[in-house]
């Protein structure tokens, strides 16, 4: 049956037609919520804290997933089978004890102190009058955030290549070019509202190609039972080594420290309403992980030999499966999901690094104690977006890596750096900013020195060493040092008592 499928994709232009078509939505998007997003910084970063239950629950899944799910993932399933369903267990499981116990501890303080980034809680939370800790956790982020969003960048040049056999350099500069469109109009309730629209494209893709595959090569039982005959360890969920299935599964770990995901619980208009918000939000999960994990299996069936690939890469799997299987108006609208997990991703990390320059660096230190007009500081978040994405497109012209590998670095950076210090300063009454210091300091340089040495590297994924290490230096700097005055009474307003 293999013999019938082309192994090059050649998109028309009604294809075309659909993929400028969403396009043109999310830019429509972006006018329709720049009056909103224009009224003041906390509207722009933090879209007032009025977001409804359902956008805040499939935006903050969505924006975590980006072409790291739909080619990393599903390329990952090609190559090892069923057992990649681990890194999906991985975040699933976390995500859904974060919504429930993490965020509204997180949302009641932020309303309490007017807390628009996840640095403003950290400097509340722990009374940063120097700026110091505001300084020290921006650096991180602006350094794992650029990475990250370059990462993106490259996964839409892959996309766009792939799909209309268009150079992925240009490829790279469209989607970076319609991300700071909408972003820096739209601010946060246009990243929100397209997420939710994303999500909605990305499960009926993910879903409907694998069950059209199955359903044209036979059934599930055929499908399977060639997988099982190339390879028997492709339909056994537990063929990995306890290394390497943990690794998968820790991928979860970065969910706590990834601001992009952390700063949807602070927007919502409730803290009670987060409850709703996890289960919504982790059927999302089940579902867009469980579609790519199958693409990825059924794609090794239509294509069994790594040079049916375009330019033999993984990643190129997912738009060739969509297209071999569906007709070109719905490639189109595929190709569109695969930008869909892209953008939701990228448009989230420019407003937490904008973020970081904008509120945590120049109107909390450099400009501290002063008025500063709305206007003018939404103005200025929309210039500092404009230079990240410059900054992207560079490191991303230079980046050779797979978006895979890419995006597991910069999501171990964020998770070992800010992961343990905020489940401790939510948690822990004896946390001091001394601790939180050195954990922000030592889970970013863990995760950087782990990556570069290859013998590290391939010992254990950076994100658990780093985590555990980050947290040890914490909790151990903590007991050295004196906690902040008005402890209790934080704890009672993340409570929900006071």
């Amino acid at each position: 049956m293999e013999e019938d499928l082309a192994p090059v994709i050649q998109a028309d232009g009604y294809a075309a037609a659909a993929f400028i078509g969403y396009l043109l939505l999310l830019v429509g998007i972006g006018a329709y919520s720049a009056r909103f997003s224009s009224r003041g910084i906390g509207n722009f970063f933090v879209g007032g804290r009025v977001m409804n239950r359902w956008v805040v629950a499939l935006s903050a899944v969505v924006s975590g997933r980006s072409a790291w799910l739909l080619l990393g993932v599903t390329g990952m399933a090609w190559q090892m089978g069923v057992s990649a369903l681990w890194a999906v267990v991985g975040y699933t499981v976390v995500e859904f004890f974060l919504f429930f116990h993490f965020a509204p501890r997180l949302r009641r303080f932020a309303e309490d102190r007017d807390c628009v980034t996840v640095t403003d809680f950290l400097a509340e939370r722990f009374q940063d009058r120097d700026g110091v800790l505001r300084v020290t956790v921006a650096v991180v982020l602006l350094i794992f955030m650029t990475a990250y969003v370059s990462s993106q960048f490259v996964g839409g040049g892959k996309a766009i290549g792939a799909s209309f056999g268009l150079d992925p350099q240009f490829g790279v500069i469209l989607t970076a070019l319609i991300v700071l469109l909408y972003t820096t109009v739209g601010g946060f309730l246009a990243v929100s509202l397209t997420d939710t629209l994303q999500a909605v494209f990305m499960m009926v893709a993910l879903l409907g190609i694998p069950l059209l595959g199955v359903t044209a090569y036979g059934g599930w039982g055929p499908v399977f039972g060639e997988l099982a005959t190339y390879d028997p360890a492709f339909v056994d969920v537990l063929s990995l080594g306890g290394g390497a299935l943990l690794g998968l599964a820790a991928i979860g770990l970065g969910s706590p420290g990834n601001p992009h995901i952390l700063v949807r619980y602070m927007s919502i208009a409730r803290a009670q309403e987060l409850r709703f918000a996890a289960w919504t939000g982790t059927a999302a999960n089940i579902l867009m992980g469980a579609g790519a994990v199958l693409i990825g299996l059924v794609g090794r069936v239509y294509f069994p030999e790594l040079e049916m690939l375009p330019a033999q890469d993984t990643e190129n799997l997912y738009p060739l499966l969509a297209q071999s299987l569906l007709p070109s108006i719905l490639f189109g609208i595929v190709v569109a999901s695969i930008f869909a997990a892209i953008m939701s991703t990228a448009d989230s990390q420019l407003l937490v690094g904008a973020s970081a320059v904008v509120r945590d660096v120049y109107e909390k230190v450099i400009r501290r104690g002063e008025e500063m007009p709305d206007r003018l500081l939404v103005v200025l978040s929309r210039v500092v977006v404009i230079l990240l994405v410059l900054a992207a497109l560079a490191l991303g012209w230079m980046a050779e890596e797979l978006v895979f590998w890419l995006v597991l670095f910069a999501w171990a950076g964020l998770g070992a750096a800010l992961g343990p210090t905020m489940i401790l300063a939510l948690y822990w009454r004896g946390t001091t900013r001394a601790g939180v210091l050195a954990g922000v300091a030592t889970g970013a340089l863990t995760t950087i020195v782990w990556y570069l040495t290859p013998v590290l590297r391939d010992l254990m994924y950076e994100l658990i060493p780093a985590f555990i290490l980050a947290g040890v230096a914490t909790v151990v700097v903590s007991r050295m040092t004196t906690r902040p005055e008005g402890v209790d009474r934080d704890f009672r307003v993340m409570s929900g008592e006071h």
